[in-house]
Parts: C-alpha cells; sequence; structure tokens
C-alpha cells in the first residue's frame, strides 16, 4: 500500500492511505483528502493505482495552476516513486510506498526522512 503526507500548507499533517484504488484530492469537500489551498482547484490530481503493475500514477486533473512532481511540472500520468514531493498551488505532498496506521506514524515518518536529509555543518 502507499500515502501521501500533507508537509505544507493549511492541511499540513493529514495524511490518506491510498489503498489500490484511485483517489482525488483538491478543494472540494467530498473528496478523501481535501487541500485548503486558493490554488487548488476542487478537484486538481488524480492518483491512480495499476494492478497489473502494482504502480501508482499522478495526473493532473486540467488544474488552473498545475502540478510539480520533485519541482517539475507534469503533463500526462506520471509514476510515483517512494519520497516524491508533490506541489499544488502552495501545498506541498510526500507520496511513500508505505501505508500508516495512525496520523502519528505518518508524521514520524515524514519526521525521520527529514533527518536523514539535514546538512551537517562544520565549524
Amino acid at each position: 500500500m502507499a500515502s501521501v503526507i500533507v508537509t505544507s500548507g493549511d492541511s499540513k499533517g493529514e495524511y490518506l492511505p491510498l489503498g489500490r484504488r484511485t483517489n482525488v484530492i483538491g478543494r472540494a469537500e467530498s473528496l478523501p483528502l481535501q487541500i485548503l489551498d486558493d490554488m487548488v482547484s476542487r478537484k486538481h490530481l488524480r492518483i491512480e493505482f495499476d494492478q497489473g503493475t502494482s504502480t501508482y500514477y499522478a495526473e493532473d486533473l486540467e488544474s488552473r495552476h498545475g502540478i510539480f512532481i520533485n519541482k517539475h511540472k507534469i503533463s500526462g500520468a506520471i509514476v510515483l516513486s517512494e519520497g516524491d514531493e508533490i506541489l499544488l498551488g502552495q501545498t506541498t505532498l510526500l507520496f511513500t510506498d508505505k501505508d500508516f496506521d495512525t496520523q502519528e506514524s505518518a508524521l514520524m515518518h515524514y519526521n525521520k526522512r527529514g533527518e536523514k536529509s539535514r546538512v551537517t555543518h562544520i565549524e
């Protein structure tokens, strides 16, 4: 299984277990992960699971401001990999191939990931 964790923006700390289904993320209240960001469309991003390849794909749903994965604007469906950063408006999501039981365990995973990427300063 896989998940996305909101790492910046008003919804920071939220997470969505993706399961083996198609998930839509955006500003609409009816979505499983609502992003409260004025630059996010009601239905902004689709993350789809391909059963045949066990792969997750991200696709822009013709949003006004687009989607950036690892700082590159996407067009069409793109394969997601562990640690990909997805930017919707001014909100960042982290894609992970891990599934979490609780919000606390998702945030612990994110915090541990951040520890690995810190630069060590030598004086």
